[in-house]
């Protein structure tokens, strides 16, 4: 996959190197990128969502609530899933997490009837929220390099969409770290006084060392 170009700043702009749904290999499987963008100003890693009716939902929320007249269904919250993204693309740069933006765009009919969390927006204010950050942390060199390694990790990788899915079902018994989004395996532990007894750790120990007690 070659990285596409979005123009962001307009007819005169500059455009960034844009790759858009990249499957990457990790530690539970593997994960599904929406897009990513690469700027001066930082990494943006986007989830998009699709949806209709009222949304209800905090930044620190698990479940999320889409309201259809008098129907409700229960999501993952969106900012969690996506910072597994974040954390997939901060560990296979190298880069600093500080550069590495969080961002989930609403492109449905939906109407927020909670606040909705910063770095959570609708279409029409993508665009201005990437154009907020005005602090280069990326020199042309860096989104350069980052760019190759992007497009090396999705030749190399290869990974289809069959296998994505499978990995979806394998793992969709599993609770989710709250922390990261990965699923969670079963561990023993090995010293100390619960020595021999299971517990679940996240998949992506060590980078999250999150545990829960098995039920």
């Amino acid at each position: 996959m070659i990285a596409r170009k979005l123009n962001i700043f307009g007819q005169h702009g500059q455009k960034y190197p844009t790759f858009h749904d990249v499957t990457l290999i990790t530690p539970d499987g593997t994960t599904q990128i929406d897009h990513i963008l690469i700027s001066p100003y930082g990494i943006f890693v986007i989830e998009t969502k699709n949806l209709r009716g009222w949304i209800f939902g905090g930044e620190k929320q698990r479940q999320w609530t889409q309201t259809i007249y008098k129907n409700k269904y229960k999501f993952y919250n969106p900012i969690l899933q996506n910072y597994k993204h974040v954390k997939a693309i901060e560990k296979l740069l190298g880069a600093n997490s500080s550069t590495i933006f969080n961002i989930v765009v609403f492109v449905g009919s939906c109407q927020f009837k909670t606040e909705m969390p910063k770095n959570v927006v609708t279409k029409s204010g993508l665009i201005p929220l990437i154009k907020s950050q005005r602090h280069e942390v990326l020199n042309s060199d860096t989104i350069h390099n980052y760019s190759v390694i992007i497009e090396n990790a999705i030749s190399s990788t290869v990974v289809s969409k069959d296998m994505h899915i499978a990995n979806i079902e394998r793992n969709k018994n599993k609770p989710l770290c709250p922390k990261c989004g990965n699923a969670m395996v079963l561990r023993t532990a090995r010293k100390g006084a619960n020595a021999g007894t299971t517990f679940w750790g996240c998949s992506g120990f060590p980078t999250c060392k999150v545990t829960k007690k098995k039920s």
